[in-house]
């Protein structure tokens, strides 16, 4: 069976709350089953201004902080948040202010009793497309076509964080629309909170 606009639209409204989370310094995705997307991120105030990571230790403590704060608000207390997992291997520089901005939202969750589901890249991006080695193109394509309510604006953090929103949804049991088995055997790569008093 295939849900329709309608159906989408109805589930949506009356199934549980999920939020899902691409931290990034530059452009945290986050997207909602209320149906909203958007992207948080440090912003230079001139182009020639240095990026958070080469900022002075003191003024990119503060501009992270900032960032937390504003993406937690953002984030509210949903019924279930989906954190897309760090890429250990991924090369470049900021590894080190990544991991203290992951671990301080996943801290904010876990302090705030928000269950959290984790998905690896791989698995992000094999529920959204069949594939877990897509490309970001790949991602976004699928997911503007699968989830045309969601306005990425072909951006792929906003991409990411709906197909992390779209998996919490689905293993849930409120799945926003019907997915092949290859793109739903991301569900069972994914590290799932126990929900105390769920029906799933």
């Amino acid at each position: 069976m295939t849900l329709t606009a309608i159906d989408q639209a109805a589930t949506a409204l009356s199934a549980p709350v999920v939020i899902g989370i691409d931290p990034s310094l530059t452009g945290t995705g986050l997207a909602s089953s209320n149906g909203w997307c958007d992207v948080i991120g440090y912003k230079k105030t001139r182009s020639k201004d240095p990026g958070i990571t080469q900022l002075p230790h003191a003024e990119r403590l503060t501009a992270m902080r900032n960032l937390v704060d504003q993406v937690t608000t953002a984030i509210g207390t949903p019924t279930l948040a989906v954190m897309e997992l760090p890429a250990p291997s991924r090369s470049g520089g900021g590894a080190h202010e990544r991991g203290w901005f992951w671990w301080q939202i996943y801290n904010h969750l876990t302090t705030h009793d928000i269950p959290t589901g984790l998905l690896a890249p791989n698995a992000r991006a094999l529920y959204a497309t069949g594939k877990g080695t897509a490309t970001k193109g790949a991602v976004i394509d699928a997911i503007t076509r699968r989830f045309p309510d969601w306005a990425t604006e072909g951006n792929d953090n906003a991409a990411d964080a709906v197909a992390l929103m779209a998996a919490g949804r689905d293993w849930l049991g409120h799945p926003i629309t019907d997915l092949p088995k290859t793109h739903r055997a991301a569900l069972d790569k994914a590290t799932w909170p126990t929900l105390t008093g769920a029906t799933r």
